[in-house]
C-alpha cells in the first residue's frame, strides 16, 4: 500500500448543504454557517468523531453552529475545535490541488451542474440527492459558478471520511495489507542485464511494497497495517466506494425507484460525475500532498518515445484500478507474443522472395511461347473477350509470395502459436490475480456488483442456497422471460441477416461491374504504362473497389448495431455488471464476426468454386455469372481483401481513438487556455476532458479481438498479417495510454479478475482458425493440386513443375458457346481474328471436347479432391493433438503462485487466531481488574449511524 502523506488530523464537516425558500446557497453555508471540527489527538478520533457526526446528522439542514455533547460536558468553547471557512482565501489555495479548501480533506469525486430553465425540478432533485449523500456520511463542498471559468457551472466536491470508507470497505470485501510479504523472491534470471534498456525505474514499476492481504473487517481495525488512515485506502479505492454510493443514492422522496447518479446524468440534473486526476500530465502538482501519479504515467508510459519500454502495470492498476490494469496487461502480452509470430511470418515471406526462381508455373505463365500461346475463355458474358494467359503474369508472381511451401508450415505454426498464447496468458493472468488481490474475487464480488438498474426493479427477496442469505431478485414470469429472449435474439438474427444481405449486394456488385471494367479497361491508357499496366486488370479493379465498398458498409452497420445491441441488452436487465458485459460481448462479437469476416469467407471458400464450365455456367439469381478465380488462384484476392479490411479498420480506429478526443478537448478548452494557469482549477481541467464511458474498455477489447481473428483465421493467405498487427499494437498501446492519461477524465476504478467473456471468444477463434486455415491451404491455395501433379502426374524424375499450367487448364470448343455466353466481336482483341482459334482454356479438371465423357470431371479432379480432404484431416488432427498436449503440459497457475496463495491463506488463519486469542486475554485481564478504564459516561459515545444505500448488503 502507498503510505503517501502523513496526517494526524481528521476533519468532520459540521453542517450540510442548506436549501431555504428556493434561494440559491451554492451548496454550502457561508461564513459562520460552514465550520469544521479538527481533532488533534489521533487516538481519540474515532470516539469523538462518532459523537460529533451523530450530533451533526440531527441538525444537518440548520444554519447554526452545532456543539457536540462532549464539548458541552467538558464546558469548552466550540472555537477550540472549529475553524471558519470565512477566513479561507481561495486565491491562496493551489488551483491544482485535489483537496477541499481546508487543504486536509481529499476530493474523492466531483459532480457538476448548470442551472437552466428546468432549474426548480432539478434543484429539488439535487437537494434530496445531496441530503441523502450526507446521511450516508459523505462530506460536500460546492464551488460557486462565479468561481468557474465559464461563469455558469457549479462544482460539487465530495469527500469520503474514514468511517464511511471503513464501512464500505467491509461491505465490498476490499483486501488490505496485514503483513509484509516474507517469501523470498527468486534469484535474478541469467542474462537479465540484456533487458536493462527495456526496464523502467523501480519506483515506477513497484509503487507499493509487497504485502500479504486479507479482506477488510471493520471490527478488527487493529489487525491490519494501518499507519495513516488518510492514505490507507488509495484514491482509486476511494473513488470506487464513492461511486458505489452515488449509484444507489435516491433523489426522490416519493419514488424509491428514482435513484443513482446515472439517471441524474441522463435527465440533466448533473452534467458530469468524475474522480479527479491527481495532477497535470505534463508536470508535477504544486501541492506536495498530491501523488502526481498521472505525471509519472505520462512520463514513463504514455509517450510514444517509450514504445520499447515495459509497461508500469502496478502503477496503472493503482491509478486506474484492476479492470483497466488487466486490459493493458493483456494488450502488452498479446503484443509481445505477436512479435514471435511476426518474425516467423516475415521469414515465410522472405522465403517466397528468395525462392522466386523455383516458381516454374509463373515462368510458364509469363513465357511468350507458353503462356502467350494459351487462349483463355471469356471471364464474363458478352462484354469480355478472349485473352492470353500471360496477361496474368504479375498477379501470378504476387500470388507465389504467399502461396508457397512455407504457407503450410506457417498455418501449422499459427495453430500452435495461438495455443501457446492462450496458455501463457492464463499463467500471466493467474500471477496478476494473486499480485493484485483478485484471487476468489468473483465469488465475493458477484453479489456486491449488482447493477443499480437491476436493483430498482427488484420487488422480492429469495434465499440464496449458497450464502444462505436473503437477496433481491427480479420476479419474471416464464412468458416474460421467453418474450424478452425471443425479441432479443430475433433482433440479433435480423441484423445479421442485414449484414449477409449487404454482402450479397457487394457480390452482385462484383459480378455486375466486372464486365463493365473489362470493357472500359480494354483500351485504357494505363495498360501501356510500364510499372502498373500489368497490375491494373479488371479483376484487380473489381476486387479493390468491392473491398472498399464493403469496408464502408461494415463501418456504417457497425455504428448502427452498437446502439441496437446496447438497447436490447438493457432490455434484458442483467443482474450484475459482469453479466451485462458478457451478454453485450456475445451479441456484439457475433455481429462483428459476420460483419468483418463474411467478405473474406466469400473470397476464401466460395469465389471460383461454383462457376460451372463454359458450356454450362452457374448464375447468381439467374442473372449474374459467378466469378472465376484467376489462373494464379483466389489466394491473392483473399490477401487483398484481408489487407484492405484489416489495415483500414486499424487506421480508422486509431484516428477515432486519438484524433477525435483531442479535437473535442481542444475545442472545449479553447477559452480556458487564454486564462492564467493559476485560475484553471483541477476540477475544471478534468471537466473539460472527454468522459470515459462504462463500455469504453469493451470497445478496446473488441477492436483487438477482431484483429486477433484476422491474424489467425486467414493467416495462411497473408503471413505478414502478424507483422502488421504488431506494428499497429505497438502504436495502440501508447495511443491508449496517451488517451487515458491526457484526453479522458479519470475513470472510476473497478475490479476485474480476468478479461471476462473475451477469454472464451479467443479460445473459440483459436479452434476455428485451425479449420479455416486448413481449408484455405486445401481449397483456396494451389498447394494441393501442385503436390498431386508433382508426385502423381509429373513424368520427369527431376521433380520440377514443368507443364503444371497446361495440365491444370481444360479445353472447350469455341463453337459450342451459347449465344448468351459468346463475346461480342467488338470485345475480342485483334489477334483473335488473325489466327484460326478453335478452342479456349479454363481453370478446371475436365475431359476435353470429343471425349466420350467430354466436360465431365476427370480422375485427376477426384485425386486432388481426395488429397484436399486428406490434408484437412491430417492438419487438423496434428495441430489439435499438439494444442491439447501443450495445454495439458503447461499448468494454468504457476507453482510459485500456488505456493504464495496457500501461504497467504495459512497466514490469515494463523494471524486471525492469534489476534482473537490476544483480544480474549486482554478482555479477561480487564474483567479481573477494578480499574476505571473510561472517564466518559458510556452513554455519551453514540455509534455513527450510516445509511447503507443498498438493501442487498445488509
Amino acid at each position: 500500500m502507498n503510505r503517501g502523506k502523513s496526517s494526524d488530523e481528521t476533519l468532520i464537516e459540521m453542517n450540510r448543504t442548506a436549501w431555504s425558500g428556493g434561494e440559491e446557497n451554492n451548496g454550502f453555508h457561508s461564513g459562520s454557517d460552514k465550520e469544521t471540527l479538527q481533532l488533534e489527538d489521533a487516538e481519540s478520533t474515532l470516539s469523538v468523531e462518532s459523537e460529533c457526526t451523530s450530533a451533526v446528522s440531527v441538525c444537518s439542514s440548520h444554519s447554526s453552529v452545532n456543539v457536540c455533547e462532549q464539548c458541552e460536558r467538558e464546558q469548552t468553547e466550540p472555537q477550540q475545535h472549529l475553524t471558519s471557512f470565512k477566513g479561507v482565501d481561495k486565491q491562496q489555495q493551489s488551483k491544482d490541488s485535489v483537496y477541499f479548501r481546508d487543504g486536509v480533506r481529499r476530493i474523492d469525486f466531483v459532480l457538476s451542474y448548470i442551472e437552466d430553465k428546468d432549474g426548480e425540478r432539478k434543484q429539488d432533485r439535487r437537494k434530496e440527492f445531496e441530503a441523502n449523500l450526507q446521511k450516508a456520511g459523505l462530506e460536500l463542498e460546492t464551488e460557486d459558478k462565479s468561481e468557474s471559468e465559464d461563469g455558469k457551472t457549479y462544482f460539487l466536491k465530495i469527500h469520503v471520511p474514514w468511517e464511511v470508507l471503513a464501512t464500505y470497505a467491509d461491505v465490498l470485501k476490499i483486501k488490505v495489507p496485514f503483513k509484509t510479504n516474507d517469501i523470498v523472491e527468486k534469484k535474478e534470471v541469467p542474462m537479465s542485464w540484456l533487458c536493462t534498456p527495456y526496464r523502467l525505474p523501480e519506483h515506477v514499476m513497484q509503487p507499493e511494497p509487497d504485502y500479504f492481504t486479507a479482506t477488510f473487517d471493520k471490527s478488527k481495525i487493529d489487525f491490519f497495517l494501518i499507519e495513516d488512515k488518510d492514505t490507507f485506502f488509495p484514491p482509486s479505492t476511494r473513488n470506487r466506494i464513492v461511486y458505489y454510493i452515488l449509484s444507489r443514492c435516491p433523489y426522490s422522496k416519493d419514488d424509491k425507484d428514482k435513484k443513482g447518479i446515472k439517471r441524474l446524468l441522463n435527465n440533466g440534473t448533473y452534467t458530469a460525475a468524475f474522480p479527479l486526476h491527481d495532477s497535470r500530465y505534463w508536470t508535477r502538482s504544486r501541492d506536495a500532498n498530491c501523488e502526481s501519479e498521472r505525471y509519472a504515467l505520462y512520463k514513463y508510459w504514455a509517450r510514444f518515445s517509450r514504445f520499447y519500454k515495459e509497461q508500469p502495470l502496478n502503477l496503472i492498476r493503482k491509478y486506474y484500478g484492476e479492470k483497466i490494469g488487466i486490459y493493458f496487461a493483456w494488450l502488452g502480452f498479446y503484443t509481445e507474443m505477436l512479435s514471435y509470430a511476426a518474425v516467423v511470418g516475415l521469414f515465410c515471406f522472405i522465403y517466397g522472395l528468395v525462392s522466386f526462381d523455383e516458381n516454374v508455373w509463373s515462368k510458364e505463365i509469363c513465357n511468350e511461347t507458353i503462356g502467350g500461346q494459351i487462349i483463355m475463355c471469356p471471364l464474363c458474358d458478352k462484354k469480355c473477350g478472349y485473352w492470353k494467359l500471360n496477361t496474368t503474369c504479375s498477379s501470378s508472381w504476387q500470388s507465389y509470395l504467399f502461396d508457397n511451401t512455407a504457407t503450410v508450415f506457417f498455418a501449422i505454426f499459427m495453430g500452435i502459436w495461438v495455443t501457446l498464447f492462450l496458455e501463457f496468458w492464463k499463467r500471466r493472468q493467474a500471477r496478476l490475480e494473486y499480485e493484485w488481490d483478485l484471487v476468489d474475487m468473483e465469488e465475493e464480488q458477484q453479489q456486491m456488483q449488482l447493477r443499480p438498474e437491476y436493483e430498482t426493479k427488484c420487488t422480492h427477496r429469495r434465499l440464496n442456497r449458497v450464502t444462505q442469505e436473503l437477496e433481491w431478485v427480479l420476479e419474471q414470469s416464464p412468458a416474460d422471460k421467453a418474450g424478452r429472449f425471443i425479441l432479443c435474439w430475433a433482433t440479433v438474427v435480423l441484423w445479421i441477416s442485414l449484414i449477409i444481405a449487404s454482402i450479397v449486394g457487394v457480390i452482385a456488385y462484383r459480378l455486375a461491374v466486372f464486365a463493365a471494367f473489362a470493357s472500359i479497361m480494354k483500351d485504357s491508357p494505363t495498360n501501356k504504362m510500364d510499372l502498373i499496366g500489368n497490375l491494373i486488370t479488371p479483376q484487380f479493379a473489381t476486387s479493390v473497389t468491392a473491398s472498399c465498398i464493403n469496408f464502408v458498409i461494415i463501418m456504417i452497420l457497425n455504428f448502427l448495431y452498437e446502439r441496437v445491441a446496447i438497447r436490447i441488452t438493457d432490455m434484458e436487465v442483467p443482474k450484475t455488471h459482469v453479466e451485462y458485459e458478457n451478454k453485450l460481448t456475445v451479441k456484439m462479437f457475433l455481429f462483428q464476426f459476420v460483419n468483418y469476416y463474411s467478405s473474406c469467407f466469400y473470397v476464401a471458400f466460395f469465389k471460383g468454386k461454383f462457376v460451372g464450365y463454359p458450356g454450362d455456367y452457374s448464375y447468381m439469381f439467374g442473372k449474374w455469372r459467378n466469378e472465376e478465380c484467376e489462373p494464379g488462384g483466389c489466394l491473392i484476392e483473399l490477401t487483398t481483401q484481408l489487407v484492405i479490411v484489416m489495415v483500414g479498420k486499424q487506421v480508422w480506429g486509431n484516428i477515432q481513438e486519438a484524433l477525435v478526443p483531442w479535437l473535442c478537448n481542444w475545442w472545449v478548452s479553447r477559452s480556458a487556455r487564454k486564462h492564467p494557469e493559476s485560475l484553471y482549477s483541477r476540477w475544471e481541467q478534468d471537466h473539460d476532458l472527454q468522459g470515459f464511458s462504462q463500455l469504453g474498455l469493451f470497445y478496446e477489447y473488441l477492436e483487438m479481438v477482431i484483429q486477433f481473428g484476422f491474424i489467425t483465421l486467414f493467416v495462411a493467405s497473408f503471413p505478414l498479417a502478424p507483422l502488421l498487427a504488431l506494428m499497429n499494437n505497438i502504436l495502440e498501446v501508447r495511443v491508449d495510454a496517451w488517451k487515458f492519461t491526457t484526453q479522458f477524465r479519470r475513470p472510476v476504478a473497478a475490479k476485474a479478475h480476468s478479461i471476462g467473456a473475451w477469454d472464451e471468444i479467443l479460445n473459440m477463434i483459436a479452434v476455428f482458425s485451425v479449420v479455416t486455415n486448413a481449408f484455405i491451404v486445401s481449397f483456396t491455395s494451389d498447394m494441393i493440386p501442385r503436390l498431386v501433379y508433382k508426385y502423381v502426374y509429373y513424368e520427369v524424375n527431376e521433380g520440377m513443375m514443368e507443364g503444371y499450367i497446361n495440365n491444370s487448364l481444360s479445353f472447350f470448343n469455341i463453337s459450342q458457346f451459347k449465344p448468351e455466353n459468346s463475346p461480342e466481336d467488338s470485345e475480342n482483341p485483334d489477334w483473335f481474328f488473325s489466327s484460326n482459334i478453335t478452342t479456349c482454356r479454363y481453370r478446371d479438371y475436365r475431359y476435353p471436347p470429343g471425349h466420350e465423357k467430354q466436360y465431365v470431371h476427370n480422375m485427376q479432379f477426384w485425386h486432388i479432391l481426395a488429397a484436399r480432404l486428406a490434408f484437412i484431416i491430417i492438419m487438423e488432427h496434428v495441430v489439435f493433438v499438439v494444442k491439447f498436449f501443450v495445454a495439458w503440459l503447461i499448468p494454468d497457475v504457476p507453482s510459485e503462485v500456488k505456493a504464495r496463495i496457500k501461504r497467504e491463506r495459512y497466514l490469515i488463519q494463523e494471524y486471525l487466531h492469534n489476534y482473537e486469542l490476544e483480544k480474549l486475554k486482554i478482555q479477561l485481564s480487564q474483567n479481573g481488574s477494578n480499574i476505571e478504564q473510561c472517564t466518559c459516561p458510556t452513554t455519551a459515545a453514540a455509534p455513527v449511524k450510516l445509511e447503507v444505500l443498498s438493501d442487498c448488503l445488509t
